[in-house]
């Protein structure tokens, strides 16, 4: 939908008297008006050097204004978005601007109803997970009615159904679904005494599309569903959910039959000073979206979670993992231990360590050499590790404060990726890496601060080596300049190995953030919680401005 700045004022102001005259015993105190401003815009320079593109329009633009009103048990809210146009790296189909989110919603002690926008979750995510990324472009946001019930103490009821954001359309398939949880402690008197916490849940969930493919013989409605467990008592917690979804072909996994199967299971132990955690995962042809026709990150039900954390340096960002929904079998343990103040090891402060194991691999799987019949492709063994190897990363962070203006944090990754596998590329292969990080902040006085960054991930594959080297100085309480460089120093092609060198500076106060920088912008990919989108090479002046009230 395209509409003007003033169409919009005009809406938000029609819907503010609008809810300003319902009745004054659902409006029961004062309105309160919130909102969020971002604008993320760049100026494009060819670099044949580095693969950045010409672009005709020479500069692109991302940026949202978001307003949210709550007055008593009504509140509505609207979100304007404008590309003008996207920013490389992000859909073309974003081009333009208008309304792309908006609400309204009445809730009480008991019940909730929202009509219009909303993201929602049930579980992990496997069967049913709505969010909006702003930074990976992402926003499948189910545009219908959701119902949230609390009939009784300790039960939780969620219902909805809709059709899902397709940029500035809606997809083919409509979304149902529905959620129960049951929270024992509270559902059961005097249950809340007991020191250990049990709550039950499930989700059901249909998609429905016509099914008017000359080809194949498709299912026009889809059902999945998941079940959980989450139990507490002390310092334990045990969670587990599993999920299970009707043969789904697409054009993901190739118009096969299988049904998917997707598991996940999290222990983990924390006390004073120390605390463990375990997961395991299996997913076995779990892409769910609302178009079967869809590819990469469009029109996805639901999401499933990665078992690496996200990391947020650099150079150990290079190389991120992109869960694989067509299926994998995958570990990770992660323990978090502080050597206490005082000690030989801890000194003064107290020593942070934290270690942490992933092991994903492919399903164990046998073809079946069926296509031409009735296309189930394969059969997975429930328990077995297959190969290749997709990801196995060994991290060790440590974390020190040697005085009040001092700290550091230094970090070693030993990485296996495959991106051919993850990134869908051919011709790369398995990169070993070994990567490191020395983190260190030292404050100037009261107000001034130095923040600087060494970094290096070493590799005989892909493009070789790199070297990264940040300084960042904060001065006053409002104003920063920084520079960086990174240095692909391995590159077996001399041309190659080039710096993408970076100035940036910028104004804080509040809530309000302003940021200019240039420089080169390396091709790679992003990746947050294994959801990822490609970002290609760039060369120019940036300007970033958030605010929210």
């Amino acid at each position: 939908m395209k509409i003007s700045v003033s169409n919009i004022l005009g809406v938000l102001a029609i819907c503010v008297a609008a809810i300003s005259n319902v009745n004054s015993q659902i409006l029961n105190g004062p309105g309160q008006l919130h909102g969020s401003v971002e604008i993320d815009a760049q100026y494009y320079k060819p670099d044949s050097a580095i693969g950045a593109p010409k672009v005709p329009e020479k500069m692109g633009l991302n940026s949202f204004a978001q307003l949210d009103y709550t007055n008593g048990r009504i509140s509505a809210g609207i979100r304007y978005e404008a590309y003008e146009d996207a920013l490389q790296g992000y859909d073309s189909r974003y081009n333009g601007n208008g309304i792309a989110n908006k609400y309204i919603k009445y809730a009480d002690s008991t019940m909730s109803i929202t009509v219009g926008n909303f993201y929602e979750q049930f579980g992990s995510g496997m069967v049913l997970r709505s969010y909006w990324n702003y930074s990976l472009g992402i926003d499948n946001s189910i545009d219908g009615v959701r119902l949230l019930y609390n009939p009784y103490k300790g039960i939780y009821i969620k219902g909805l159904i809709g059709h899902q954001r397709y940029y500035w359309a809606e997809g083919a398939g409509i979304v149902r679904g529905a959620d129960a949880e049951i929270h024992l402690n509270e559902l059961i008197p005097n249950w809340d005494q007991h020191k250990t916490g049990i709550i039950l849940g499930g989700s059901f969930v249909s998609k429905y599309q016509v099914a008017d493919d000359p080809t194949y013989n498709l299912p026009a409605n889809v059902a999945a569903g998941a079940g959980r467990l989450t139990i507490t008592n002390g310092g334990f917690s045990l969670y587990s959910e599993y999920s299970y979804k009707a043969n789904d072909p697409s054009a993901i996994n190739n118009y096969l039959y299988n049904p998917g199967q997707g598991i996940i299971t999290k222990l983990s132990y924390a006390q004073k000073g120390l605390s463990i955690e375990l997961t395991g995962e299996r997913i076995d042809n779990m892409d769910f979206k609302s178009d079967r026709a869809a590819i990469k990150n469009d029109l996805d039900i639901n999401y499933l979670p990665a078992l690496p954390r996200d990391e947020t340096y650099a150079l150990m960002a290079f190389y991120p993992y992109a869960t694989q929904p067509t299926g994998e079998m995958g570990f990770d343990g992660e323990m978090r231990y502080t050597l206490p103040k005082g000690s030989l090891l801890g000194g003064h402060y107290g020593t942070d360590i934290d270690v942490e194991y992933s092991a994903i691999n492919a399903l164990d799987t046998t073809n079946l050499n069926d296509l031409t019949t009735t296309r189930q492709g394969y059969t997975a063994s429930f328990l077995g590790i297959g190969k290749p190897t997709y990801f196995d990363n060994l991290t060790i962070e440590v974390k020190h404060k040697f005085s009040p203006k001092f700290r550091m944090i230094v970090q070693y990754c030993n990485e296996v990726y495959n991106k051919d596998i993850i990134q869908q590329e051919t011709g790369f292969a398995t990169v070993h890496a070994d990567i490191g990080v020395f983190d260190g902040y030292y404050r100037l006085s009261e107000k001034h601060t130095l923040h600087f960054e060494l970094q290096e991930l070493y590799t005989k594959q892909d493009q070789g080596s790199w070297a990264y080297a940040l300084a960042e100085y904060n001065f006053g309480s409002d104003w920063f300049v920084g520079a960086l460089d990174e240095y692909n120093y391995g590159n077996s092609i001399a041309a190659q190995q080039i710096h993408y060198f970076t100035l940036t500076g910028g104004y804080t106060h509040n809530a309000l953030r302003i940021s200019v920088g240039y420089g080169k912008t390396r091709a790679g990919i992003l990746c947050v919680g294994g959801v990822c989108r490609q970002i290609p090479a760039a060369d120019g002046f940036t300007l970033s401005i958030t605010n929210s009230f």
